[in-house]
């Protein structure tokens, strides 16, 4: 080793401090849950590398003056916001929206299913966050990745690791958080509630006008949710249109899957020691796990409540799925729902309330920004 090798070693090992080595070990950690535990791995593993890079000391890896590879990609794809809109429009791709339409009146669940959002950024306000924090925090209760890194980096890009972080932790956590809730909040003879699956049929030009119109009415009503709703549109009418296959194909595969890669990179290189490391995060981590809750537990609730209007006709636990993690909460809903009864058929309901809980969160976050950024002078 030449004297200049030494010294760099030298310069190294005097910047890297007790802190960086936690911080490394919890990348390591978020790198472990998603190889060994298969917890949300598509972007935790990138997250986990993107943490322990960001912090080796004197990294030029996420030096803008250095020009370094992250801090490239940073400003190419996440400070505009960039990244969180072209996921969603993969997301937009997989997604089908003929239970919803057949069944609009679960469109009511997936408003419902938004509670712990703002009840969340109440109750931030009340523990002394800003109101730009409180918002950022808040949003974790969509149970939707994209949209909080899309709201916490307009709003609180100082938390953009956390809140990242936080939220896809909490989205791989739904079989785990739900379950308890729902049985909680149910009978067992609500769980039982079979529920006739006899849907009008959607037509294919209810399908291609569906996106059009919702891009057009948010837009309008929810202007600071136009690029979050117009990108999942986007996604929905190239699949629903059934011309541009290659398109499709690309969307929902390339496009969704590199975008990931280099926004969980990124996200885990701002994790750094004195950013993660303080009473805040473990606050964050307790609200987020209270707006999760307080999401179901207000989707439940409401669920219950047209159990009782529709004559018990309507099983409460489709309630649950009115959250933005779609697919895992129908699919949850149904196994819960089956775990009573084999024979309980209850998924094309739920699905329809999950999807009206994914355009619920994109709509809530836009409002959030529409709310809070007038204050902060945006």
């Amino acid at each position: 080793m030449n004297t200049i090798d030494l010294g760099n070693l030298i310069i190294g090992l005097k910047a890297l401090s007790l802190l960086h080595i936690v911080m490394m070990a919890i990348g390591g950690v978020l790198i472990y849950l998603a190889i060994a535990k298969e917890y949300e791995p598509v972007l935790l593993l990138p997250i986990g590398v993107g943490c322990i890079i960001g912090n080796l000391p004197l990294s030029a890896m996420i030096d803008p003056a250095e020009h370094g590879m992250l801090a490239i990609i940073k400003e190419a794809g996440v400070d505009n916001e960039l990244f969180p809109l072209l996921i969603f429009i993969g997301v937009g791709v997989m997604m089908d929206f003929r239970p919803l339409l057949a069944q609009p009146l679960f469109a009511l669940m997936g408003a419902a299913g938004q509670f712990g959002i703002f009840g969340t950024l109440i109750v931030a306000v009340l523990l002394g966050f800003p109101m730009n924090e409180a918002a950022s925090i808040g949003i974790i209760g969509a149970i939707d990745g994209p949209t909080s890194i899309y709201v916490a980096n307009k709003l609180a890009p100082h938390m953009l690791g956390v809140i990242s972080v936080v939220a896809y932790s909490y989205m791989s956590l739904v079989p785990i958080i739900q379950p308890p809730i729902m049985r909680l909040l149910t009978t067992s003879e609500e769980r039982k509630t079979h529920m006739d699956y006899a849907p009008r049929p959607v037509s294919k030009r209810a399908l291609v006008l569906f996106p059009i119109l919702v891009t057009i009415g948010v837009g309008i009503l929810v202007p600071q949710a136009a690029p979050l709703i117009a990108a999942l549109m986007i996604g929905n009418l190239l699949k629903e249109s059934g011309v541009v296959g290659r398109l499709v194909e690309t969307s929902e595969n390339e496009i969704i899957n590199v975008s990931t890669l280099f926004l969980g990179l990124v996200v885990g290189s701002t994790m750094t020691a004195d950013s993660f490391l303080n009473i805040d995060t473990l606050k964050i981590l307790l609200l987020g796990l209270f707006a999760f809750g307080l999401d179901t537990a207000a989707g439940i609730m409401f669920g219950k409540l047209l159990y009782v209007l529709s004559g018990k006709k309507i099983n409460p636990l489709i309630g649950a799925a009115g959250i933005s993690a779609f697919p895992m909460a129908g699919r949850l809903v149904q196994k819960v729902a089956q775990d009573e009864d084999y024979s309980n058929f209850v998924l094309m309901h739920a699905m329809g309330a999950n999807t009206a809980g994914q355009l619920g969160s994109v709509i809530a976050g836009g409002v959030l920004l529409t709310l809070v950024m007038p204050m902060l002078g945006l």
